[in-house]
């Protein structure tokens, strides 16, 4: 009985879905049960369990398995890429070998006999899911191991130089292109941020950030002898000049998967060992979170919502690189735009597209900075002005002008806490007459990791594992780690925040060139200011976090 037979006699498809599906399969020449599954009729699960129930093979979740390395080894890594198939159990029985393998296609019959002769057991075919089966090849073999196996072939004999004069026309090989794409893709589904591709002299790391935390992917070592074959092909994606090796370069890519549009920022530095590639990701189809979905605290919530209804004055957003400053200030526009408000933003580059806003890329190459956007942006009678970031003189005395003139101004600052803010801008060059006038509240944040929902546990916490100042006598909660979290006990991230109300007095220490520990004693006494540290210790009672990442995120 044919797969579609089989899922219609069981029920599980109509027969306008099979006929449906017969027509797309014929035109595509994908297997009938893969049309089905892309079609929406059925699923993957569904499809497994009617085969194996039809042929009476055991079902395998191989997320559950552990298997060790011998059995690994036990079917080379080529046989693993090309059949799709892999060990997962050695039995030893009345002196003979037995080995368990699983496939996620079983009406391949030859893969019986090739398996006998090579390994020299008797093969026991068990079923798995396709798309666990490959997860669990990329876990265990390397992320694009099968296309690396494919390249390798025949490279003993050609000179590494020769590769090297190469780089170019193998950049255009279909497996190259496989290979890097295999590379990004693998980096969304394990919702990195970051894509970091490293030359050393002996080896090519590939890493990447997901939850604000590099960890290294799981490529092959051979992967090194392609190192600049992927760099040239990552140059050519983004639209850089392949031949230049000398000078950094900066480019942008937009792929498309599941759906989902990415738009990647890409960053290529000549390095000693060969050119290093980072790659910032970034979701356009994204749906911008809410300034309520922030995990704000009430009353920063209740602070922040008020400023960003005032006519004018400037607000700033603090906090180091990747602490989601951004994203708090497009749901601050999203909170106030309105027909009756004009919103304009000069940002570099325009991470995310926001509605009933008009924003403006930096570009630097024909003059066109913040200072000098901003100064265009007065031209266009704005309400609201958001400055990607003040990093200069220029920018910062533009920015207090346009506030003191009747608009409000949104930016972000390069500082540890939210008292360091109006300093920073002293350093910069600005009086502080124009800072103490203008500046009216700053909130500084961080990004901590949010503990596993699947693998999460509470705990008794050891006497003396308490920070001194963190009043609490309940359980913790932490992540054991799972297959969700990458066995890191984290999975996604919410912020912690520091709300400071820029009051008289502060303004007052302002105008005396006061350092940020002074108006950070001032604002914890007079109430006008909520520490980091102790909206993390709210969010660890609460069993969103752990002390561990508080500490990580907010130690000096």
């Amino acid at each position: 009985m044919g797969i579609g037979a089989l899922l219609l006699d069981q029920g599980l498809v109509t027969s306008e879905q099979l006929e449906a599906a017969i027509v797309e399969h014929r035109e595509s020449g994908l297997r009938l049960d893969k049309v089905l599954v892309e079609m929406g009729f059925i699923r993957p699960d569904q499809v497994t369990r009617a085969v194996g129930e039809q042929l009476s093979m055991p079902i395998v979740d191989l997320s559950e398995v552990s298997v060790d390395d011998e059995t690994l080894r036990a079917i080379p890594p080529q046989v693993v890429f090309r059949q799709k198939c892999v060990p997962v159990e050695r039995i030893s029985e009345n002196g003979t070998q037995r080995l368990r393998v699983a496939t996620a296609d079983p009406f391949e019959l030859a893969i019986y006999d090739e398996l006998r002769l090579l390994t020299g057991c008797a093969i026991e075919l068990v079923l798995t899911d396709e798309e666990e089966l490959g997860r669990f090849i990329r876990e265990h073999y390397g992320v694009g191991g099968d296309t690396l196996e494919e390249m390798s072939r025949g490279l003993d004999s050609i000179d590494p130089s020769a590769l090297e004069d190469e780089d170019a026309e193998r950049a255009q090989e279909a497996s190259v292109i496989r290979l890097v794409n295999e590379l990004l893709f693998e980096a969304i589904a394990s919702r990195a941020t970051d894509v970091h591709i490293e030359p050393y002299e002996h080896r090519l790391n590939v890493r990447y950030r997901v939850d604000g935390v590099l960890q290294r992917a799981n490529v092959p070592p051979t992967i090194h002898q392609f190192s600049g074959a992927i760099v040239s092909r990552i140059k050519i994606m983004s639209h850089l000049n392949i031949a230049e090796k000398r000078q950094p370069q900066d480019g942008r890519i937009s792929v498309k998967r599941s759906g989902e549009v990415y738009d990647l920022r890409v960053s290529v530095i000549p390095m000693l060992f060969g050119e290093g590639v980072v790659l910032r990701i970034l979701n356009k189809s994204a749906v911008l979170m809410g300034l309520d979905d922030l995990g704000m605290p009430q009353g920063v919530l209740a602070t922040w919502d008020g400023l960003i209804r005032k006519p004018h004055g400037i607000l700033l957003v603090t906090g180091p690189t990747g602490s989601g400053k951004s994203t708090t200030l497009y749901a601050s526009l999203n909170r106030i735009v309105s027909d009756e408000i004009k919103a304009v933003t000069v940002e570099d580059p325009v991470e995310y597209h926001v509605g009933g806003v008009n924003q403006i890329q930096v570009n630097h190459k024909v003059g066109l900075s913040f200072g000098a956007g901003l100064r265009a942006i007065l031209r266009h009678d704005p309400d609201v002005i958001m400055i990607g970031e003040i990093r200069d003189k220029e920018t910062a005395e533009a920015a207090v002008q346009a506030s003191l003139t009747g608009h409000l101004v949104f930016s972000t600052l390069h500082t540890n806490d939210a008292a360091g803010a109006m300093p920073r801008l002293l350093e910069m060059g600005v009086e502080p007459y124009l800072v103490a006038s203008s500046i009216e509240g700053v909130l500084a944040q961080r990004l901590v990791r949010r503990v596993c929902p699947a693998c999460a546990v509470t705990h008794s916490p050891e006497p003396g594992e308490l920070p001194p100042d963190f009043n609490f006598d309940g359980e913790l909660v932490q992540g054991e780690g799972c297959r969700n979290c990458l066995n890191t006990g984290y999975r996604g991230r919410l912020g912690i925040y520091e709300m400071l109300r820029v009051s008289e007095p502060l303004r007052e220490l302002v105008m005396e060139h006061a350092n940020a520990a002074k108006i950070t004693r001032m604002g914890v006494d007079r109430g006008e200011l909520t520490l980091l540290r102790d909206d993390g210790f709210s969010k660890v009672r609460e069993g969103k976090t752990t002390l561990a990442e508080v500490a990580r995120v907010t130690s000096a």
